[in-house]
């Protein structure tokens, strides 16, 4: 490695800028979800790959790396919540447009809504579990949480879900 800036970039820079290309869209919408703010979400994501450099060994093994940025993004986004700076930030209403979304079906918004406006426990398994498509095992390794805790989490959500959207409490969900 060598040193520009006082930040290590890696030899291979063509292996780690594909290795970004793969991941920055997945770290950043995990980022965004969890901060509710764009220019917060862009920062994290940035340290979450500025970290990830450090880890060459992240590079070729997706399922590996994935939970590696999964955990490190989650990390540091709860280290941004608890930052005193944080205190005093604009929320954007229009959450499509930063996740990569185009034009959603009326009740796709009305619940990606909903679900942005669930406490961050919460949001954070019902995005991994649904959008993701992480199983709640998964969940629980990358969360440092017990599977059983990852359910009753899945679980009170779909509940509040189901208030806010006026659904039927025990509906299938489909998964």
């Amino acid at each position: 490695m060598q040193t520009i800036g006082g930040v290590s970039v890696p030899q291979d820079e063509t292996a780690f800028a594909q290795f970004y290309a793969r991941q920055v869209n997945t770290v950043y919408r995990i980022c965004y979800v969890r901060l509710k703010n764009q220019m917060d979400a862009e920062d994290v994501t940035q340290e979450v790959f500025l970290r990830a450099m450090q880890q060459p060994q992240l590079w070729g093994d997706d399922a590996h790396a994935k939970a590696w940025l999964i955990v490190t993004a989650s990390n540091l986004c709860k280290n941004a919540v608890q930052h005193w700076s944080r205190s005093k930030r604009e929320e954007v209403e229009d959450w499509e447009a930063f996740l990569g979304a185009t034009e959603p079906p009326e009740e796709e918004s009305a619940v990606m809504t909903a679900v942005m406006q669930l406490p961050d426990p919460y949001r954070t398994v019902v995005y991994l579990f649904y959008f993701e498509g992480y199983s709640g095992m998964e969940i629980a390794g990358m969360l440092g949480k017990k599977e059983s805790t990852v359910r009753s989490l899945l679980h009170r959500a779909k509940k509040r879900l189901s208030k806010v959207l006026g659904g039927e409490p025990y509906a299938k969900s489909g998964r």
